[in-house]
């Protein structure tokens, strides 16, 4: 599966690192020229056990990559993770501008790719608020008619062990809002989660299944 993670921190890192050595083809996209560079280098600019060795392991194998370019990592992608930073706002809230820049310019690239391409899913993964899907949902269709899927993927990683958590997680949380969705993000965790008890999918109108 193609997937872009768009962010290169902590969560967008070791994501993109775990599901590229399950097989998966990733372009991990970032504003940060340097960070990029660094990157491409087989350099991570976070300390987190395992992780170099499993990006430089992947990158050889060129199932993970990384870009600065949006529009390549746009059309490149059959899912779209959000692993952008929500820092904290004067009032202690998380302050979503990183988030809904990224869904304005998933909005611009899919006007660009037109109607003829397969349908994409657009996961939240970043720290977010109850009801922040909605908003890159609604921020989206806002900006363009193409068809997508949104999906919400909350992440559970405990810095120092994070390769760990995900690639045997306790559990597995996706909200959806279609079956395709569901379906995809179903294959995706497959590696990860043999037991059906650490999968919990829901479709945001609050129905498991």
């Amino acid at each position: 599966m193609k997937l872009i993670m768009v962010g290169t921190g902590y969560v967008g890192l070791v994501t993109g690192a775990c599901f590229a050595d399950t097989g998966n083809d990733v372009l991990c996209l970032d504003v940060d020229h340097k960070k990029i560079d660094m990157l491409r280098r087989g350099e991570s600019p976070i300390y987190e056990p395992g992780l170099s060795q499993m990006l430089t392991k992947n990158i050889a194998a060129k199932r993970i990559q990384f870009t600065t370019d949006k529009s390549t990592a746009y059309h490149h992608a059959d899912v779209i993770f959000i692993c952008v930073g929500t820092p904290s706002g004067e009032d202690g809230s998380a302050d979503l501008k990183y988030v809904l820049a990224v869904a304005k310019d998933i909005a611009e690239e899919l006007e660009k790719i037109g109607p003829t391409a397969k349908s994409k899913v657009i996961v939240v993964k970043s720290t977010v608020p109850v009801g922040t899907s909605h908003k890159v949902r609604d921020a989206i269709r806002a900006r363009t008619k193409i068809a997508f899927h949104i999906a919400d993927n909350p992440e559970f990683l405990k810095e120092g062990d994070a390769i760990g958590d995900f690639m045997k997680p306790d559990r597995v949380v996706c909200g959806v809002e279609s079956e395709h969705a569901g379906e995809m993000l179903r294959e995706l965790y497959e590696p990860f989660v043999r037991q059906a008890i650490r999968f919990l999918l829901w479709m945001f109108a609050a129905r498991k299944w």
